[in-house]
């Protein structure tokens, strides 16, 4: 599990270190931001985050120190938003007692240099000739040691797969490459209604033609879908809830399906088409979503409100920073194999890509509105792999996003001034 760790503290950062690369001169790329950092002062503050400071001198140092390590991006703008989460990860290690000794540190270093194939004091003169000093080098790898320590002791049990979730990666991926082309009309209940949709669904159920579901969809729908006639794009038959899949596939096309009983709603299905694709459709071990809960359920003050966070975010890291100082029960993230989700949460986010979001949701009989928004999809390993590599694969995939959904929580609790 060592390996683990060690892994997700460094690849992402070292993997394009070579010879040449390190080697490169970076001085036109320096001397670009030379003149305003001194005007700034050096040494003065860029950035507060609680009651640590991050200078512009640090700032600089870090851009540099990314241009060696060739990271992907901006280096300014990579360098302040690195720094800041070293600031936050520094001040949760300070907080619980964890210290790398000096022997951890130097390991770590030497560690990354040989990744580029350098000795230490190779390394070490090669970011110098590009005007990074060593201090820069060592407390980046303070802070990644110290930071994998701590993951690995908060997460790791939560982190490793079960016995039945590896036979489940090790699976054949695909599904014979079957694409499906569906309508669909989504209509809530309760119980003053229930008899009134009862006859609904009897009467969509004798339909026979696409242009009637259709006008079903427009007319009673309460999904987005409504507004083009409940039409769905091709998507993959593995993006569907495992126990839709077989009711989908017996379908031909023109026939719906009986109405499927939802979280406050019924749902029911209309083939338009079935293909086959060239490969396989990939099959997936786990999908991450987060769910965020708005009072007012689908009231037009609601569903503008609920347009307006998903207007200002971009990722589900972000709805921490919508959630703060609220109770905790108003936001949820899960990550979950594809059969343990709740089928309309499953079903809507089949039909999104990462980061998209669906209004489309109740809760509370009506009375709370989701926002609910795919977080990302954890595509199973093929066949072939060892049991081991398939464990380790899957433990660093949830560390990494355990990681990642904690760091963005301290992100939201701390106070965070850019000069």
């Amino acid at each position: 599990m060592q390996t683990i760790l060690t892994q997700a503290f460094s690849a992402s950062l070292i993997r394009s270190l070579s010879r040449a690369t390190v080697a490169i001169t970076l001085s036109l790329a320096l001397s670009s931001t030379a003149a305003p950092l001194a005007a700034q002062g050096l040494f003065s503050p860029a950035v507060t985050v609680d009651s640590s400071v991050i200078t512009h001198y640090e700032l600089q140092q870090r851009a540099r120190f990314m241009n060696v390590l060739r990271t992907p991006g901006n280096p300014e703008i990579m360098a302040r938003k690195e720094l800041i989460k070293d600031r936050l990860k520094q001040a949760e290690l300070a907080r619980v007692g964890i210290s790398p000794s000096e022997e951890e540190i130097t390991a770590g270093m030497t560690e990354l240099a040989g990744r580029a194939n350098l000795s230490l004091n190779e390394f070490l003169t090669v970011l110098k000739d590009n005007g990074v000093d060593p201090e820069t080098l060592r407390d980046f790898t303070e802070v990644g040691i110290g930071w994998r320590e701590y993951i690995g002791g908060r997460f790791l049990s939560r982190a490793r797969p079960t016995e039945v979730e590896i036979d489940r990666a090790m699976g054949q991926a695909g599904s014979g490459g079957v694409q499906v082309l569906l309508s669909e009309l989504i209509v809530p209940i309760n119980e003053q209604n229930a008899q009134q949709v009862q006859n609904l669904t009897d009467q969509v159920g004798e339909i026979t033609s696409f242009a009637a579901f259709s006008t079903a969809a427009t007319q009673y729908s309460a999904s987005d879908s409504r507004n083009n006639g409940g039409r769905l794009p091709w998507m993959n038959l593995t993006k569907l809830p495992p126990q839709l899949q077989p009711i989908v596939l017996a379908l031909d096309p023109g026939e719906i399906t009986e109405p499927l009983p939802l979280q406050g709603a019924v749902a029911m299905f209309q083939m338009r088409g079935v293909r086959e694709v060239v490969g396989s459709n990939q099959k997936y071990s786990a999908i991450e979503y987060a769910a965020y809960y708005l009072p007012g359920g689908r009231s037009p003050e609601t569903l503008a409100q609920g347009q307006k966070i998903a207007d200002s975010i971009d990722s589900c890291d972000d709805l921490y920073g919508i959630a703060k100082d609220q109770d905790p029960s108003i936001l949820d993230r899960q990550s979950l194999v594809p059969a343990e989700i709740p089928q309309d949460i499953a079903i809507e986010l089949a039909k999104l890509d990462d980061n998209e979001i669906s209004l489309n949701l109740t809760r509370n009989q009506g009375q709370t509105l989701m926002l609910l928004m795919l977080c990302g999809r954890t595509a199973e390993l093929g066949e072939g792999e060892s049991r081991e590599t398939v464990a380790n694969a899957l433990t660093h995939q949830r560390l990494t996003s355990l990681a990642e959904s904690f760091l963005e929580q301290l992100r939201a609790d701390a106070l965070i001034v850019e000069k």
